[in-house]
C-alpha cells in the first residue's frame, strides 16, 4: 500500500506508491529528439576552442592536449556586477542585480563518452576541476554559494550532447539549501551529532537500501526517494565542505561515480538525469559572520544526488511540493546492486 515518508534532511515529504510501480524494463530510455551537433560543429570539441567564450581554465594531459576545460557559460544565468543593488518596490517587491558567476566544465575532449564510459584518469582529471573552480568561486565574498550540477541527457535539461557540467554561483543561499542547513543544525542541536552520519549509520544497519559501500563513500537509495532510482553519494567521514578532498579522497570519488553511473546506464539504457553537489556554503564567509556555538563543520555533510529523470512532474508535484515515486527504494536498491558492472 502507499505509504507517506519524511526527508530528515530537509523535511520534504514523498509518496512511495508501488501499486503505481513500474520494473527497470518499463523505464528504459529512448532518445527522442536529441541535437544534431556532430564533432566538427561542436564547440566543446578540440579544434573548436574559438566556438566559446575564452577560457577560464584548462587542464593538460601528458600529450600537452587538454583534458578539460572550464569556459564561461554563452548564456550566463548570472554574472558579475559592480555591487547587488537591491531595490525595493512598494510594500512587497523586492529586486537586486543578477551579481554571480556561471561557467561551464567541458568533463572531456570526447563527443560522446560521458562518466561511465571514460578511463578513470579522465574522471579524476574532472572531480579536480570541480574542486579547483569550486574554491575560488568561494574566495570571492560576494558569492554565498557555489552549485555544481550535471545535467544529462536532453530531458535533464542538457542542451548540447557533449558532456559537461555546469557551476553557478549566487549572492544568497537558495531555499532548498536553507531548509537542509536548519534540518542539520536542528539535529545537531537536539542530539550533538550531524544528521547524514546518523542517516548513513542507521541505512548501514540496515543495509536494505545501500547500493555499494566503497572508497569512503557510501551510496544510497534515499530513504524517501522523490524519484525512482535517486540515489545519493555521501562521504563516510563527516566533512562539510566538498573543496577540502584530498588526492586520495578524489580518487576515490571519481571511481565510485564511474561505478555509480554505470549502475544506471546498464540498467536504464542510460537514462538521462541530473547530477548534483549539495556542500556547505561559501564557508569562509560563513565562518566569518558565524557567532554561534555550532559550527557550520560540525552539522552540515556535503552529498550528492543522482536523480535519473524517469517520470514527469504533474499538477500535486507542483501544487504540493511532494512527490509521488512509484518504484520504492528499497526495489531500486536491489536492481542497481544486481547489475552487471563487466557489461
Amino acid at each position: 500500500m502507499p505509504e507517506l515518508r519524511r526527508d530528515p534532511v530537509n523535511s520534504r515529504w514523498a509518496i512511495i506508491a508501488p501499486e503505481r510501480g513500474k520494473r527497470p524494463s518499463d523505464y528504459l530510455y529512448k532518445e527522442e529528439g536529441s541535437e544534431e551537433r556532430t564533432p566538427e560543429n561542436c564547440p566543446f570539441c578540440p579544434g573548436n576552442e574559438h566556438m566559446t567564450p575564452p577560457e577560464i581554465y584548462r587542464l593538460n594531459g601528458e600529450d600537452g592536449r587538454w583534458r578539460v576545460r572550464v569556459v564561461p557559460n554563452k548564456f550566463p544565468a548570472l554574472q558579475d556586477y559592480p555591487r547587488l543593488d537591491l531595490t525595493r518596490k512598494g510594500e512587497v517587491f523586492e529586486s537586486m542585480n543578477g551579481v554571480g558567476a556561471h561557467e561551464v566544465v567541458i568533463d572531456s575532449p570526447e563527443h560522446t563518452r560521458d562518466i561511465p564510459d571514460l578511463l578513470l584518469e579522465q574522471i579524476e582529471s574532472i572531480v579536480d576541476t570541480y574542486v579547483l573552480r569550486l574554491k575560488a568561486l568561494m574566495e570571492n565574498k560576494a558569492y554565498r554559494y557555489v552549485l555544481l550540477f550535471k545535467n544529462h541527457g536532453k530531458a535533464a535539461g542538457a542542451s548540447l550532447a557533449h558532456p559537461h557540467s555546469q557551476i553557478i554561483a549566487t549572492p544568497l543561499i537558495p531555499s532548498e539549501v536553507q531548509a537542509r542547513l536548519q534540518s542539520s543544525k536542528a539535529h545537531y542541536k537536539e542530539h550533538n551529532r550531524c544528521l547524514l552520519c546518523d542517516l548513513t549509520a542507521e541505512e548501514l544497519r540496515v543495509g536494505e537500501r545501500i547500493i555499494e559501500e566503497a572508497n569512503g563513500y557510501v551510496v544510497v537509495a534515499p530513504y524517501a526517494s522523490r524519484f525512482p532510482f535517486e540515489m545519493r553519494i555521501s562521504p563516510r567521514v563527516h566533512a562539510h565542505d566538498f573543496t577540502t578532498l584530498s588526492k586520495d579522497e578524489r580518487q576515490g570519488l571519481a571511481q565510485l561515480l564511474q561505478r555509480t553511473l554505470a549502475r544506471l546506464k546498464g540498467l536504464l539504457n542510460d537514462p538521462p538525469y541530473n547530477i548534483i553537489l549539495q556542500t556547505a556554503p561559501n564557508p569562509v564567509l560563513m565562518e566569518e559572520q558565524s557567532c554561534a556555538q555550532i559550527s557550520l563543520a560540525d552539522y552540515y555533510h556535503w552529498h550528492i544526488e543522482i536523480i535519473p529523470r524517469l517520470t514527469t512532474m504533474a499538477g500535486f508535484e507542483w501544487g504540493s511540493g511532494a512527490f509521488i515515486n512509484p518504484t520504492p527504494p528499497e526495489a531500486a536498491t536491489r536492481y542497481l546492486r544486481d547489475t552487471d558492472l563487466s557489461a
